[in-house]
């Protein structure tokens, strides 16, 4: 599910743990056929939280917070417990396993939590199911306050200078909200479901991904047979979609999209590395090496 960066680190939210994977610079060096990779990353710790419904992800500050989507609430990793709550939207009325809104989208600024997405400002279990069309939601998180409401399945606000990018989902779109007065200007059309959004550069690289049955009633459902799986990425100066990478078989959804600054070609080994790649890797310090 959720994939968060920072220097040196990749998080990966899983089902029932978050797992870290650490930059080996030394060890792409090495990789087979040399020269090819130019970065590397191993998975190295994992934390158990057992299944919350990990949706999205972020350091704030010195700490990991996840969208805990199965409590309604923003949750930090802690050392002796499955995970510490730390914010919950105003009209949750109890933190319970109970996924009343469907908390799911996170925008980090300047290291502190700014917005959050939800599909419903509803408070009983499920809630949201029963206005997944049009009951979403854009929440600023220090005030509380909802800046955006009639939303179709909106994910994965992110900030960029002073626009709050957001990804319409159930519109099928790329939209940007204005801070003050909430005002949602759509920015572009796209084929598919869309969850994941990273913007690096001027260009937004946002995941797609074909529809379940489950969404039978939201808006981009009626264009079923034309939606698509893959990779989008959209100039926001523009408008226009300027690329894009499509799964045509294997892949039907994506939910998370990250961009790693200054590499190419990363060689990434998750905790399975037999299973995935079949060339597990070890590493020691190097002055631990007897003579």
């Amino acid at each position: 599910m959720g994939i968060a960066v920072k220097p040196g680190t990749i998080a990966v939210c899983t089902r029932k743990e978050v797992w870290f994977l650490r930059s080996a610079p030394d060890i792409a060096a090495k990789l087979q056929p040399i020269g090819h990779h130019d970065a590397c990353f191993l998975a190295r710790t994992a934390h158990f939280t057992d299944d919350i419904e990990a949706h999205e992800s972020a350091w704030v500050g010195e700490e990991f917070w996840i969208v805990n989507t199965l409590f309604s609430c923003l949750a930090a990793l802690h050392p002796h417990y499955s995970f510490a709550p730390r914010w919950r939207p105003p009209f949750v009325s109890a933190f319970r396993p109970e996924d009343r809104c469907h908390l799911n989208g996170l925008a980090v600024v300047d290291g502190q939590p700014r917005y959050v997405t939800a599909l419903a400002e509803t408070d009983s279990p499920a809630g949201w199911r029963d206005v997944v069309h049009n009951g979403g939601c854009l929440i600023e998180v220090p005030s509380g306050q909802i800046l955006a409401r009639g939303l179709s399945l909106p994910h994965s606000p992110r900030v960029d200078g002073n626009q709050i990018f957001f990804l319409h989902s159930g519109q099928g779109g790329l939209d940007v909200a204005h801070p003050q007065s909430g005002k949602v200007t759509p920015v572009a059309q796209l084929p598919g479901v869309a969850r994941g959004l990273a913007i690096h550069g001027g260009f937004a690289f946002i995941g797609l991904s074909r529809a379940r049955p489950t969404l039978d009633g939201v808006p981009i459902v009626a264009r079923r047979d034309e939606l698509h799986c893959g990779l989008w990425v959209v100039d926001l100066r523009t408008g226009l979609v300027v690329a894009h990478l499509e799964f045509t078989a294997g892949v039907d959804e994506i939910f998370d999209v990250q961009v790693l600054p200054g590499i190419v070609f990363p060689y990434i080994s998750g905790p399975s590395a037999e299973s995935d790649t079949g060339q597990p890797l070890w590493t020691v310090p190097p002055d631990s090496i007897p003579k």
